[in-house]
């Protein structure tokens, strides 16, 4: 079997230079294919990489796709420093030129829209993440201030009885908290971007933190608001750091979350 084409990302002809470097492999070269305006930044492998009997269990192997995800990322990450770019999920392949280029003909008005979209933008990611046992604390101290007075006045048995209440709704109402607290973070913050989405939220053990990832968010923000947004980050750890939340920032990223689907299957 020959060569298929592997796509990395679509990006502006008039915008990307001439573009030198290697494929997943490291050895196959990069190249362009331009089709009117846009340009589809690709390179050769073998199709028996991504189809096939043996593709699957090679996609579940980390030492595999690890290295090869990277420098997927690392070439979308670089054509975006020229151009607006449509980043591609990896592992999309094409069987030939001809069926590349049929895409980019069918889907044309959907890929130069988006790059319109996203001229002088970047996706940048948000992620909460939650020391429980602190929240916790600091929220039953408060409750537990508020009511003083209504609980110094009772028989040490029935204090104790409302004290493990409170202690037993703690959670209940840390929730509520944090529900508040996350809905008016994504209002605020979503006055400095264009758009916004929700990501799934990954385990702790996936976080690799120290905390709870109690939410995983992506805004697209154009880069003349990016001092306001990292700034009113800022000012909201300075808030809700102290109750154990804070708001993680990490960017920019090509805007993956934002890309329309374009139903490119493997191996089409």
């Amino acid at each position: 079997m020959g060569s298929a084409i592997y796509l990395f990302c679509f990006a502006r002809s008039s915008l990307l230079p001439a573009f030198e470097g290697t494929g997943l492999d490291g050895q196959s070269p990069l190249f362009l294919h331009c089709f009117v305006d846009i340009t589809a930044v690709v390179s050769l492998v073998s199709p028996e990489e991504f189809c096939g009997p043996s593709a699957e269990s090679r996609m579940q192997d980390l030492s595999w796709v690890g290295p090869r995800a990277c420098r997927h990322e690392e070439v979308v990450e670089q054509v975006m420093h020229h151009s607006p770019v449509l980043p591609v999920r990896f592992g999309t392949i094409f069987s030939s030129l001809k069926s590349l280029e049929e895409r980019l003909k069918e889907h044309h008005g959907a890929i130069s829209e988006f790059l319109d979209q996203v001229v002088d933008m970047e996706e940048w990611a948000v992620k909460g993440l939650l020391d429980r046992a602190k929240a916790k604390e600091e929220l039953l101290a408060k409750i537990l201030a508020r009511e003083a007075g209504r609980l110094a006045s009772l028989s040490p048995g029935m204090r104790y009885f409302q004290e493990q209440r409170i202690l037993a709704g703690v959670e209940k109402e840390l929730n509520g908290w944090l529900k508040e607290v996350c809905e008016k973070a994504a209002m605020d913050l979503s006055r400095y971007a264009s758009d916004f989405c929700e990501r799934k939220v990954l385990s702790r053990k996936a976080a690799e933190s120290d905390g709870d990832m109690v939410l995983n968010w992506a805004f697209l923000v154009p880069r003349r608001a990016m001092a306001d947004f990292r700034a009113k980050i800022d000012r909201t750890n300075m808030d809700k750091g102290q109750r154990g939340l804070v708001f993680k920032v990490s960017g920019p990223w090509p805007p993956y979350s934002f890309s329309p689907s374009l139903e490119v299957e493997p191996g089409s």
